[in-house]
């Protein structure tokens, strides 16, 4: 009966051990489950855990307003597929790529929200962005730049690097942006005929955009029209020489072709880089008329000029019928140069020269006489020359006149003058250079041609 006894104590002992045991496991579990953060499916109580303390690990997450870097630059580049842009810091003239995504936002110089498609290519923008991760937080138009748009009286000087808006003259700098169309181009691209805008910070133009290009003009079957002269619109009037090709600002012209009193009006449409022919063949030419033009001069001792002749103004002068240069000089007069049109059997002219007094620093100046363009092929060497090395294969045109084939010359006449280049299957180029006054030759030598995507698919 004793052993009974104690063997039952022995049972009863061992329960409660193992009581107690289970009760301080579930209270170490207890305690372990308040130290760690459930998801939101584990929680079993409705009482949030205390959160534990916060550890630096040095990850910044991405928002609307981080950014740890900023800079004024030019935008020259997108690249849609990766949804980048790209810029030119002004500063150090180095381009950088940075990312977009739903966070960078746009404005404009008053800081309203705009799209990136109300940005364009050659702009001045304040930018901020992530350095480390080339993530761009804001872009907004320049408060400090200002811009000039669809500029179309300005002078260029690209020898000291200058160009004159107004009364105004900015410089050009290593960094300044040329854009046409959406690409990247070279100051030696732009011609005095293309319309333009502007942006610069200060005194100092950072980019220049062609908003109104040019292209080229080209008459067939013209053999009866050369010596005869082209308007083209209201601003250009040219004598036709042989395989003459004209630049022109885009746009549609009414192109009025004559000589010797026969001709006609076309109408052509120019595009932006293109080359385009007016066939004037059907255009009749009638019989030899003249007429006689009676010239009054004054001063009397004025000096005249009928198409680069000189002529005897004292007397009738007797002029085929269509249209004429006249340039008109006299020592200690202005010069003038127009354009008169013969087509009745007699006509008056009236010329007037206005007197120049000079300054007593400077002598006064005289205008030289009028010079003909020199022939393809001219052998004269008594002169200086400017010579085209390359592209080789070419054809030249000197203002429009051809002069030949690369590598060809030509005579050195100081100024802007605009070169064009043409191989058949290639994109037409132009270029304006500037010749100094030097007693020297000059040499050039331009970018290969590109083939023509169009002739050439």
């Amino acid at each position: 009966m004793r052993e009974y006894i104690c063997e039952n104590r022995e049972r009863n002992t061992k329960r409660k051990r193992g009581r107690v045991l289970a009760v301080c496991m579930i209270m170490t579990l207890v305690s372990l489950c308040g130290c760690v953060q459930l998801s939101p499916e584990n929680w079993w109580s409705s009482t949030p855990s205390p959160a534990p303390d916060r550890v630096d690990t040095g990850f910044v997450v991405t928002g609307p307003d981080s950014y740890d870097s900023a800079d004024t630059a030019v935008f020259v580049g997108r690249n849609e597929e990766e949804n980048t842009v790209t810029f030119l810091n002004l500063d150090l003239g180095r381009r950088y790529t940075l990312s977009m995504d739903g966070t960078t936002r746009m404005y404009d110089r008053h800081g309203e929200a705009i799209s990136l498609g109300q940005i364009s290519l050659g702009d001045i923008v304040d930018v901020t962005f992530l350095k480390a991760k080339k993530h761009l937080t804001t872009m907004r138009l320049s408060s400090r730049a200002w811009s000039f748009t669809n500029v179309q009286n300005y002078e260029m000087n690209a020898a000291r690097g200058e160009i004159s808006i107004g009364s105004e003259a900015y410089k050009l700098t290593s960094n300044t942006q040329y854009l046409s169309g959406g690409r990247a181009i070279e100051l030696m691209d732009l011609n005095a005929a293309d319309v333009l805008s502007f942006q610069g910070i200060g005194n100092q133009i950072f980019s220049v955009r062609v908003e109104k290009g040019h292209g080229y003009l080209r008459l067939t079957n013209d053999e009866n029209f050369v010596g005869g002269w082209i308007e083209v619109g209201q601003s250009m009037i040219r004598q036709i020489t042989e395989d003459m090709l004209l630049l022109i600002p885009e746009g549609s012209y009414e192109v009025n072709v004559t000589n010797k009193g026969g001709g006609g009006v076309k109408t052509v449409v120019i595009h932006r880089n293109e080359e385009t022919e007016l066939d004037v063949g059907d255009l009749k030419i009638p019989e030899p008329q003249s007429g006689i033009v009676l010239f009054s001069l004054e001063p009397t001792e004025t000096e005249l000029y009928i198409d680069g002749k000189k002529v005897n103004a004292s007397r009738p002068v007797e002029l085929e019928y269509g249209l004429h240069q006249m340039i008109a000089r006299a020592e200690g007069y202005q010069p003038i140069t127009q354009y008169i049109r013969v087509s009745r059997e007699s006509v008056g002219v009236e010329v007037k020269l206005e007197q120049v007094v000079p300054s007593q620093e400077e002598p006064a100046a005289t205008t030289p006489p009028p010079t003909q363009t020199p022939s393809p092929g001219e052998t004269n060497t008594d002169y200086y020359r400017v010579y085209v090395d390359s592209p080789e294969g070419a054809e030249v045109y000197l203002d429009g006149n051809y002069v030949g084939v690369v590598p060809c010359s030509f005579r050195k006449t100081s100024g802007a003058h605009v070169i064009i280049l043409r191989k058949t299957d290639y994109e037409t180029r132009s270029y304006t250079i500037q010749v100094d006054d030097e007693e020297r030759d000059l040499s050039f030598s331009f970018a290969d041609l590109v083939e023509n995507t169009l002739t050439n698919p």
